[in-house]
């Protein structure tokens, strides 16, 4: 029981991490629209002041800081996302090993108990029989 617990447990946070990965690659794909954005306005602008071009270049600077950012942030999901897909596929093969084991040694107990049985039966037999050749 604790190792299937273990095993939901497992699971619910490979989820988990699967959804903030999934996230953060919605954050990037954004990211990297806004860069695109920045750098299409900035091509289109023919007429601008010093001063606005400036800005323009800071704003492109801004998104590209925040595209790496979420770059970043992606990476590192993916590197949870990972370690997370390995502790649930160790905890899956735990329970397996152990629901094998369970049922073999209710197998060998099962086996051990028909043996058991077919000690005493034939006892029970043999005793029959001796009564029955004594008689």
């Amino acid at each position: 029981m604790l190792r299937e617990r273990a095993e939901q447990c497992a699971s619910e946070n490979l989820a988990a991490s699967l959804a903030h990965q999934r996230d953060s690659e919605e954050q990037l794909h954004a990211a990297a629209e806004r860069v695109a954005q920045a750098r299409h306005a900035r091509r289109d602008v023919v007429h601008a002041s010093g001063e606005g071009l400036l800005s323009m270049q800071a704003y492109l600077e801004r998104t590209q800081r925040a595209e790496q950012a979420a770059a970043l942030d992606l990476g590192r999901r993916e590197a949870d996302v990972d370690v997370r897909r390995a502790a649930f596929v160790h905890a899956a093969r735990e329970h397996r090993a152990l629901t094998r084991l369970e049922e073999r040694r209710r197998q060998e107990h099962a086996l051990e108990g028909a043996r058991a049985e077919g000690v005493v039966m034939d006892e029970v037999a043999l005793t029959m029989h001796r009564r029955s050749m004594s008689l």
